[in-house]
């Protein structure tokens, strides 16, 4: 299948992060530049006091219902954009996050009930499904929504990703390694670590025919997705990238385009040593032989890693960078990776023409790229 029979129009969404929540005012904030990274103290013995939460309105609560409840509002907000009633009998719901608040409530047994939850306080129709694919868990739920979709088993699917910071992921960073004392400085020499944040972001897909029956306009067109798998470690991603490049073939063919089509590349971007140097091994090899290497920038050192919310949360940027036709620069950058053969936004950029890759990696070897265009570029 090929073109209105494949592509999926996004007719709603909304994001939850550490510069704000609403779509023009946060994407302002991302263009110009700006960082919710700041120091949050702790008591406990963390490797890096920088974090960026959400800190407007109170989050107070215990973890868990913060995470029930920055679900619901976002996802809550992505309908009301779309003009969708919750309560529509078509509408299917898919929601993702790494670990939730379940490092620091002794009494969760499950992945899925916040999800569960959130639905029910939205007073969806349906239950939801749930990903839990660590930090492509938001990606994965687009990835998810467009085959059910292209499956003719849902005509609106609400996708996205929440995942809230919490003490227990931050120890757990600690342990491991993987964060940074002095700041997120995504492909950059400097590159240290990561910082961990917190948000959400929601998108509402929808077959062509349910969108234009009701007069819907699209924001954009998710055109394809694809996913690999390292198998590999438990937290280190496969050094070669080519599970990387074969999660953007399989994203590309999902979309019926080769790599001389893209044109942007919304990456992923953590400032993890190990993960810059395998995407830019990647993305190096698999462009190589275009004649217009696409453009690369990436938002974590604006929102911080917000794991399992961040593929959802780097699609409303990737959509919005079509749409607007702008890219916003990669915060902090300021020598990039020489093995990074392709051009970085070091400063706010003109968007190029193509489609629009947004790639995640996530612990388990999850690999995952979501393939957009912008709303009238193909037979959708």
């Amino acid at each position: 299948m090929t073109g209105a029979d494949t592509a999926a129009w996004v007719t709603g969404m909304a994001w939850s992060t550490c510069l704000g929540d609403d779509v023009a005012a946060v994407w302002a904030a991302l263009t110009d530049g700006a960082s919710g990274i700041v120091e949050h103290l702790s008591d406990l013995p963390l490797r890096s006091m920088l974090a960026a939460r959400i800190t407007e309105p109170d989050q107070g609560g215990s973890p868990a219902m913060r995470q029930v409840a920055l679900t619901a509002d976002t996802a809550r907000r992505a309908l009301d954009d779309a003009g969708l009633d919750a309560s529509d009998n078509r509408l299917r719901a898919v929601f993702g996050t790494s670990y939730g608040a379940n490092l620091d409530d002794p009494d969760a047994t499950s992945l899925s009930d916040w999800s569960a939850a959130a639905a029910a306080g939205l007073t969806l129709a349906h239950p939801p499904l749930t990903t839990a694919t660590a930090c492509s868990a938001g990606s994965d739920a687009l990835l998810v929504g467009l085959a059910l979709l292209r499956s003719g088993a849902a005509e609106i699917c609400l996708c996205g990703g929440a995942d809230v910071l919490t003490p227990g992921k931050r120890l757990g960073h600690s342990t491991i390694g993987t964060m940074s004392g002095d700041g997120l400085f995504a492909f950059d020499q400097r590159r240290s670590g990561t910082v961990l944040g917190e948000g959400a972001a929601m998108v509402v897909l929808e077959t062509v025919r349910s969108a234009r029956a009701r007069g819907a306009r699209p924001r954009g067109v998710l055109a394809g997705a694809g996913s690999s798998s390292d198998a590999m470690s438990a937290t280190a991603p496969d050094p070669s990238g080519r599970n990387v490049i074969l999660a953007v073939e399989r994203a590309l063919d999902s979309a019926g385009l080769t790599a001389d089509a893209v044109g942007l590349i919304n990456a992923h971007g953590s400032g993890t040593p190990v993960n810059d140097d395998v995407e830019a091994c990647a993305y190096t090899e698999f462009f190589a032989r275009v004649p217009v290497r696409p453009l690369v920038f990436a938002t974590k050192g604006a929102f911080g890693h917000t794991l399992g919310a961040t593929g959802a949360i780097e699609a409303v940027a990737t959509l919005l960078a079509l749409d607007r036709g702008e890219v916003p620069p990669i915060h902090g950058l300021a020598s990039p990776l020489p093995a990074l053969g392709l051009p970085v936004a070091r400063s706010r950029s003109a968007c190029p023409d193509g489609a629009a890759l947004s790639v995640t990696l996530g612990f388990g070897g999850f690999n995952t790229c979501l393939v957009f265009q912008v709303a009238g570029s193909r037979a959708a």
